[in-house]
C-alpha cells in the first residue's frame, strides 16, 4: 500500500542520511538559508536542469542560451529599477528577536484559518500592519503578538570593487538573472542573425537577502535560476504569454509531476513593467506556494536599457523594415524551487506484503541521479564480475555500484534515492551470461544478457 503523506521534515532528513543536501557550513554551526547539494542531490539537480534546457533551448525553435557575469555595471541595476525599490515589508518580533515578512504572515494566517478574499499584494504597509494587529497574528517561532512596524529592507547584497579601501565601487551581486538576458539582446541578435520572436535562456546563481525562516530550499539567500525570454513584436505579446503559460504546465508534467498538485493563479498585483503575469503554484508540504512564473514584461526593459546606456535597443524588421523594441514574455523558475517539488512528489512510503514499510523516491527515471546499480550477490564470488559491468556502464550513464550487506538492504538504499534499476550479478551472470534487472517502482524482476544491458537502461531513461 502506497502513501505519499510527506511532510518536511521526512524530506530534510532523507537528504541528509542519503547525500542529497546538507546544510551549508554544517561544522561552524550553520548558516540561515544556505545548503550545500551532496553527491546525490548534486545529481538530481543537474538533471533537472538538463531537461529544462533540452525543452527551452535545445528542442525549442529560435532560442539561444547565454551564461551572463554575476557581478554587472552597477547601471544595470539602476535602469531595472532595483536599486531603488527591489525590498520586502519586514517586522521584528519583539520577544524571540525573530524577522518575518509581513505579507507572509498574513498569506500563511488566512491559509491556516481558511479565509478568503484577501489579497495582500495589493496592501499597503499600513493596511497589512492593521489587519496583523486586528487578527493578533503571532510570531511562528515563539507564539507571541509583538512585532515592531513594518520597514523595508533592500533584498540586494551589496559588495564594493577597488585596489584600496579608500577608492572603491559599490557594485551588487544579481538578484536575477533576467537582466543578463535583456542587456545581450543585441549580441545575440547580432551574433546569431536571429529574428524576432527568438529567445534567450539562461541558468544561474542569484542572490537575494532572503530573512524567511524554516522550509528548506523553498526559499534561499543564494539559488539558481533558470529563465527563458522571448522577444517578440508587440502584436503577438499576448499569444506567446499564453504559449508559455501551457509550455511551462507541460514541463512540469512532463517531468512526472502530479497535475492534481499544480494550478495556474493569476498576479492580483501587477508590477508596474507587467501587462499580464501568473504563476503556477505547487502543493508543498507547507501549502500552495509559487512554482514558476510567467510574465509579460511589455518592452519596459529594452527601453529602459536605451534610455540608461546610450543603445538603441530598436528591431529592425528585414521584410517590413519596422523598427521597434520587441516586447518580452517571461518564463522563470527556480532550479532549487522545483528540486524542492520534484523530492516531494516523487517521496512515497509503502507497506509491503511482509508487513515491512520501504521508502522510495519514484523520480521520473531521467531525472534519478544513478540510472542503475551494480549489486554482487556475493562479493567474493561475483564481485570482480560486477565491477567489471560497472566500469562498463558508467561510461553511458550515471552507476553506482554496492556491494555490503543483504542485497534486500542494498535495494531499500537505492529505493531511497530514486535509482530506476538495480542489477545483480550471480552464479547465472558467470554460467550463462545473464543478470536480474529489478525495477525500482513495480519491484519485478527481468533476465536480461549483459551485452543488453546498456540498451535495456539507456531505453528506459530517455527525455
Amino acid at each position: 500500500m502506497e502513501n505519499n503523506n510527506v511532510t518536511m521534515d521526512k524530506i530534510v532528513s532523507l537528504c541528509k542520511s542519503r547525500g542529497i543536501i546538507f546544510q551549508g557550513s554544517e561544522i561552524y554551526g550553520g548558516m540561515g538559508n544556505t545548503w550545500d547539494y551532496g553527491p546525490v542531490g548534486v545529481e538530481i539537480k543537474n538533471n533537472i536542469k538538463r531537461a529544462w534546457w533540452k525543452k527551452f533551448v535545445q528542442e525549442s525553435e529560435n532560442s539561444f542560451g547565454v551564461d551572463a557575469a554575476i557581478l554587472m555595471n552597477s547601471k544595470v541595476w539602476e535602469a531595472s529599477g532595483h536599486t531603488t525599490s527591489f525590498s520586502d515589508p519586514k517586522m521584528d518580533c519583539k520577544e524571540c528577536k525573530t524577522r518575518h515578512r509581513a505579507d507572509n504572515l498574513i498569506e500563511n494566517y488566512c491559509s491556516k484559518h481558511k479565509i478568503d478574499g484577501v489579497v495582500v499584494d495589493k496592501m499597503t504597509n499600513e493596511e497589512m500592519e492593521n489587519f496583523i494587529e486586528e487578527h493578533k497574528i503571532a510570531c511562528p517561532v515563539c507564539g507571541k503578538h509583538n512585532f515592531t512596524p513594518i520597514r523595508q529592507f533592500k533584498l540586494m547584497f551589496e559588495t564594493s570593487r577597488g585596489v584600496t579601501q579608500d577608492n572603491t565601487d559599490t557594485i551588487y551581486l544579481r538578484p536575477e538573472t533576467a537582466q543578463g538576458e535583456f542587456v545581450n539582446f543585441l549580441n545575440v541578435q547580432r551574433s546569431m542573425r536571429a529574428k524576432v520572436p527568438f529567445g534567450i535562456a539562461q541558468i544561474g546563481k542569484a542572490f537575494r537577502n532572503e530573512i524567511t525562516p524554516g522550509n528548506f530550499i523553498f526559499r534561499t539567500i543564494e539559488f539558481e535560476q533558470m529563465e527563458h525570454q522571448l522577444f517578440c513584436k508587440e502584436c503577438d505579446d499576448e499569444k506567446f504569454y499564453n504559449l508559455y503559460k501551457q509550455k511551462a504546465w507541460n514541463f512540469l508534467v512532463g517531468l512526472g509531476i502530479d497535475q492534481t498538485k499544480l494550478r495556474f493563479k493569476d498576479h492580483d498585483k501587477l508590477a508596474h513593467y507587467a501587462k499580464n503575469a501568473c504563476d503556477i503554484q505547487y502543493n508543498f508540504p507547507i501549502g500552495w506556494s509559487e512554482l514558476n512564473g510567467i510574465h509579460n514584461r511589455t518592452n519596459y526593459d529594452l527601453s529602459r536599457h536605451q534610455e540608461f546606456s546610450g543603445k538603441s535597443m530598436m528591431y529592425l524588421d528585414p521584410i517590413t523594415n519596422e523598427k521597434y523594441i520587441p516586447y518580452v514574455v517571461e518564463y522563470s523558475i527556480g532550479a532549487d524551487r522545483l528540486m524542492l517539488t520534484v523530492l516531494c512528489d516523487a517521496y512515497r512510503e509503502e507497506k509491503l506484503e511482509d508487513g515491512e514499510t520501504r521508502v522510495v523516491l519514484k523520480l521520473a527515471p531521467f531525472l534519478a541521479p544513478y540510472k542503475a546499480c551494480v549489486l554482487p550477490l556475493i562479493k567474493k564470488t561475483h564481485g570482480e564480475k560486477a565491477k567489471a559491468l560497472h566500469t562498463l556502464l558508467a561510461k553511458y550513464f550515471m552507476c553506482d555500484y554496492d556491494e555490503s550487506g543483504s542485497i534486500g538492504k542494498r535495494y531499500r538504499r537505492q529505493d531511497e534515492i530514486g535509482t530506476p534499476f538495480a542489477i545483480t550479478v550471480d552464479d547465472d551472470t558467470l554460467n550463462n551470461g545473464t543478470v536480474t534487472i529489478r525495477d525500482r517502482d513495480t519491484m519485478k524482476q527481468d533476465v536480461v544478457k549483459i551485452k543488453d544491458v546498456k540498451n535495456y537502461i539507456l531505453s528506459k531513461c530517455e527525455y
